[in-house]
């Protein structure tokens, strides 16, 4: 079994987040699947606004605690799905939020509360994990595929 990369990072305020959520945007790909995990209030939808933004969003990005699916259509990447599973009652309830839709289409899935959808979620390329430390958060983002190994490449070339 192949191993890959990782790297883990203090993030020291919201700034520092939303930083690292764009060098991720940056660097994802058409049908990327990333996991973004965390305690409530660890900074995943702050993370995936910072993602969102670089991919060229400009509207805002609210958790989608309650619809459990946020679609965003972007002019030059496609689209990305950001789901927060925290309210998911059952994994089954993603065949009715069109999860095989968005994987067939091709978007890529920012995917918060991942272990709420298990057996019916796509294999994540990236694991994004954030814990509070100190006064700022810890960033873990680890490769889970040659695809998010080949995100880690390309973000070498970001200020992280």
């Amino acid at each position: 079994m192949s191993s890959f990369g990782s790297f883990t990072q203090f993030l020291p305020d919201e700034t520092a987040t939303v930083a690292a959520g764009s060098a991720v945007g940056r660097a994802l790909t058409t049908g990327a699947v990333v996991f973004v995990v965390g305690e409530l209030g660890a900074g995943k939808t702050t993370f995936t606004r910072g993602a969102l933004r670089a991919l060229g969003h400009v509207g805002s990005v609210k958790s989608p605690t309650y619809t459990l699916c946020e679609p965003y259509d972007l002019a030059d990447a496609g689209q990305l799905c950001h789901l927060d599973l925290y309210r998911l009652s059952n994994p089954e309830e993603l065949e009715f939020l069109g999860i095989r839709d968005y994987v067939a289409s091709g978007a890529m899935l920012l995917i918060e509360w991942p272990s709420k959808g298990n057996g019916w979620l796509p294999a994540p390329d990236l694991q994004v994990a954030l814990s509070e430390s100190n006064s700022g958060r810890e960033l873990t983002i680890t490769a889970l595929t040659a695809d998010g190994e080949a995100v880690l490449t390309r973000m070498e070339d970001c200020d992280v």
